[in-house]
């Protein structure tokens, strides 16, 4: 017999799509969807269950249904509709040590999967220039949705030592953007003209929605020959792209504002409703953040089909063009560091830590 497979948060659209492809799997026999919500897309031939995973109804559902695979993807920073920071930590954190109980209770559960962030690591002045799985973040992360990871990944690896008989697999995803994402940091691209914090360009990793799912069906199968698919991932397309290369590819100016009234200006847009500018995102884009993904590609033998770039360029095909065009940008920015007397050598790509960079200057 063939797989059953509950996957959590399926009202939204990544994880329908997800759900969609498991059915295709040949060793997948059920899939079962859970959500407090009615999803608005279809599932296929997925099988739809209304629950609040903040509720003991999961331990009763994996064991009638006889579950062997859990995907854990409702573990998000933003609700399916605006609402407020409490209700989302309480889903993140009560909702996952709640699944994590009925996991413990039902014996047929080999397999868990749990979608997590490289938020994990922070975003500070003095850290590494690369995050591997095991270097320490220089300050934790003080809220939002980066802290609800740090909680659910500490409860995670606690499930992990009580049941040792379950390969548990976290696969810490960097920024997701592809043509139907709906994320802040998409939004934030959205907008007209890209507010950044003055005398800062951050570093920024990128992972495709569609190398999402592909490697979520892997790490929820068996596998590979020569393969591991328990530990933790970061997960990542190759590559970095700067913050202004992504303004400039994007035909989109910049506004620097000094750092301490960027707080100012994520409130205002907040209060917009254009965009949810949070504290960890405003980090983000103040010192950015690069990880390591050799033991994506080496041991959980995944290579994403898209790269940093080109996941950024697909996104940027399906958004609306910019207040100016991309080349116009380009050239500006180059008159402006031919005034500042940046050199060729500047200009060139570099390679650092592993990570290839691209150059600021490179359209």
């Amino acid at each position: 017999m063939g797989r059953t497979v509950l996957v959590t948060g399926v009202a939204r659209p990544l994880v329908g799509r997800l759900v969609r492809r498991l059915l295709r799997e040949p060793d997948v026999d059920r899939v079962i969807g859970v959500d407090a919500r009615a999803p608005e897309h279809q599932l296929g031939g997925a099988e739809f269950i209304p629950a609040d995973i903040r509720h003991p109804v999961l331990a009763r559902i994996l064991v009638e249904h006889g579950v062997d695979t859990v995907m854990h993807m409702d573990v998000t920073g933003t609700p399916l509709a605006r609402g407020g920071r409490a209700a989302v930590k309480e889903n993140n954190v009560i909702g996952s040590m709640q699944l994590l109980g009925a996991c413990q209770q039902a014996p047929r559960v080999r397999r868990l999967v749990v979608k997590s962030t490289t938020s994990v690591y922070g975003s500070a002045p003095r850290d590494p220039a690369v995050f591997s799985e095991s270097t320490p973040p220089k300050a934790l992360p003080s809220g939002g949705f980066a802290k609800d990871a740090v909680e659910v990944e500490g409860y995670v690896r606690g499930f992990a030592r009580r049941r040792p008989d379950v390969a548990v697999c976290v696969l810490r995803f960097a920024n997701i953007l592809g043509p139907r994402v709906d994320t802040p940091l998409a939004e934030y691209l959205a907008l007209p003209a890209l507010p950044t914090v003055l005398g800062y360009d951050p570093r920024l990793q990128f992972v495709h929605e569609d190398d999402v799912i592909d490697v979520l069906v892997l790490a929820a199968g068996e596998p590979r020959r020569g393969t591991i698919n328990s530990g933790t991932f970061n997960i990542a397309g190759e590559g970095v792209l700067l913050l202004s290369q992504a303004a400039r590819r994007l035909g989109r100016p910049t506004v620097p504002v000094p750092l301490p009234a960027v707080t100012w200006v994520g409130s205002a847009l907040r209060s917009a409703g254009m965009t949810d500018f949070s504290p960890e995102q405003i980090r983000l884009l103040t010192h950015g953040r690069v990880v390591e993904t050799a033991q994506m590609r080496e041991l959980l033998g995944f290579t994403p089909r898209y790269s940093t770039p080109a996941a950024f360029a697909d996104f940027a095909a399906g958004r609306a063009a910019g207040l100016l065009p991309p080349g116009e940008v380009g050239r500006a920015v180059d008159a402006v560091g031919e005034l500042l007397g940046l050199t060729d050598d500047v200009r060139a790509p570099a390679k650092a830590d592993g990570v290839a960079k691209e150059s600021v200057h490179d359209g």
